[in-house]
């Protein structure tokens, strides 16, 4: 389970900015942020998969993944990590990619995809698991968007709660420079929990009442699970981006944070 906030082409300075967690249990073998695969792609990495939840490339593409919460699961499926990672390897517009990836849906379990041309401002996204199980792909309208375990921007309490507080923090900084890492601090560490859960009832209640928080903890019987890492990246007007990072290492956060140019298609 994650769940992210992103600003798409609605800020002066902030043509995109994103805030994601990623959930997962503590024992998954992960790798943090860093460049790999020849250093063309940024991101963190699951190693018992081989995927990424969010990463981006030298050359301005990007993806971000959630799960989608679903009663029965395929138990042979495709890695839903591994179609970030074919996006940033491909040479086809966010469109085309969709195109391709749409055909072989269901052979994942469920997934929302949402992946981006930064150098020419284009985003789509994709899901599998919308009503009636259909397949869905569309172009991502300028504004603020809210991620979970839903369809974009399902009114979930906890996505919500984090569309909201994002906001206001834009709109206390306005059109000038805002404090990213203070931003995902505030927000992403968020621990209100819904004492009735609005969730859709997939798992049993004490679990709902745990992942409907933006910031989750807990303990299961497979091992702790909860907030593995919080990732921020912003893109400004002038085709800075700036990729932070904080992920438990060793039950202790550590933090880190990565830089660089792209081109922005005049």
């Amino acid at each position: 389970m994650c769940i992210a906030v992103f600003l798409w082409k609605a800020h002066p300075l902030y043509p995109f900015l994103i805030l994601l967690n990623r959930d997962e249990y503590h024992n998954r073998p992960t790798k943090s942020l860093a460049w790999w695969e020849g250093g063309e792609i940024l991101g963190g990495r699951d190693e018992q998969a081989g995927g990424t939840w969010l990463a981006s490339t030298r050359d301005g593409r990007l993806a971000f993944l959630t799960n989608v919460r679903q009663l029965k699961s395929i138990p042979k499926a495709k890695s839903r990590g591994d179609l970030p990672v074919r996006f940033l390897k491909s040479k086809k517009s966010p469109m085309e990619f969709a195109e391709e990836i749409i055909i072989e849906a269901d052979q994942y379990n469920g997934f929302n995809l949402i992946i981006a041309d930064l150098c020419s401002m284009t985003m789509v996204y994709i899901t599998n698991k919308i009503k009636d199980d259909t397949n869905f792909v569309t172009d991502v309208s300028p504004g603020i968007h809210v991620l979970s375990n839903a369809s974009l921007d399902s009114p979930w309490p906890k996505a919500t709660r984090l569309k909201d507080s994002f906001e206001d923090l834009l709109n206390k900084y306005g059109e000038g420079e805002a404090p990213i890492k203070e931003m995902t601090g505030e927000l992403m560490r968020n621990m209100i929990k819904d004492e009735e859960s609005m969730l859709p009832a997939i798992y049993p209640p004490e679990w709902e009442y745990h992942l409907s928080s933006i910031f989750v903890e807990a303990e299961t019987p497979l091992g702790r699970y909860g907030t593995r890492s919080t990732s921020a990246l912003s893109m400004k007007a002038n085709g800075e981006v700036c990729f932070y990072e904080t992920h438990l290492e060793n039950e202790s956060w550590e933090e880190q944070t990565v830089t660089y140019q792209i081109a922005i298609a005049e």
